[in-house]
């Protein structure tokens, strides 16, 4: 039976660019079902009211693929009762954590050196095809999971943009959906509600000027370009979704049409 969950997306205080990804269209005139699948930024700030309505979705497994060093940072996430906590980082804490460490801390002469000419949109870039050729066993992972007994599920890194992006994106791909849908589902973290709030070391208002924003917004932005990115990583490594999934990722025809009857009305 098909479970209805309302569209209008809730007001959580502490959790950022949460959403349901159903209604997505598949290229064979089929929708993710509503209520299965849910993507969102770190819970370890929930309120006790975002708790509540997480509790409410009935999920059975949350997916954190935030590292050692970010969890750290924010922290561990919310627990909800009933729930299956995985976490599958698919970055490792020692990659970048100097980097970002620039990122909230460094003056602007060390920001220009190591984000300006386009150098902060190509980290983004190589990052979104690292993950996807060196982590296909956490993606094959998540894939057969949630065709075997984890949904409803719902997946979330940091910012809810990258790392969850492209494991939805991967989820998407198996299901068919459009390729369309998928680039527009990943661009709605880019509403003002849903962006992960950058934090700077210091309040002063030079840390947070108009030149510092302009540099760091590659890093906090979903641009279709990085998303481009990690499909023609997919194309140019496997040739096709197909054998990517197949080959890639050990996912058998039985495991997609599993997870086509989970996820699909």
């Amino acid at each position: 039976m098909t479970q209805q969950i309302p569209s209008t997306e809730p007001e959580l205080s502490g959790v950022r660019n949460f959403r349901d990804v159903g209604g997505l269209p598949t290229v064979d005139g089929r929708r993710v079902r509503y209520g299965v699948l849910f993507r969102s930024g770190h819970l370890a700030h929930a309120t006790e009211e975002d708790a509540e309505f997480l509790a409410s979705l009935g999920l059975h497994t949350i997916f954190d693929f935030r590292n050692a060093a970010d969890q750290k940072l924010e922290g561990p996430d919310v627990e909800l009762p009933g729930v299956l906590n995985v976490n599958l980082p698919l970055t490792d804490p020692a990659d970048g954590a100097e980097f970002w460490k620039m990122v909230r801390d460094g003056e602007i002469e060390q920001l220009r050196e190591i984000l300006g000419e386009g150098k902060a949109a190509d980290r983004m870039i190589v990052s979104y095809r690292t993950i996807i050729k060196e982590r296909t066993g956490e993606h094959a992972r998540v894939l057969r999971s949630l065709a075997e007994d984890s949904v409803p599920a719902l997946m979330h890194c940091a910012a809810g943009k990258d790392r969850a992006g492209l494991s939805i994106a991967v989820t998407l791909l198996a299901l068919g959906v459009e390729r369309e849908a998928i680039v527009a589902d990943y661009l709605e973290s880019n509403a003002r509600h849903r962006r992960y709030k950058v934090h700077r070391s210091g309040s002063s208002a030079a840390g947070y000027s108009p030149e510092v924003m302009e540099l760091l917004s590659p890093l906090f932005e979903a641009r279709a370009e990085y998303l481009t990115a990690a499909f023609d990583t997919i194309e140019e490594t496997w040739g096709d979704v197909d054998t990517y999934l197949a080959q890639g990722l050990g996912v058998t025809p039985e495991v997609r049409e599993r997870l086509r009857e989970r996820l699909l009305d």
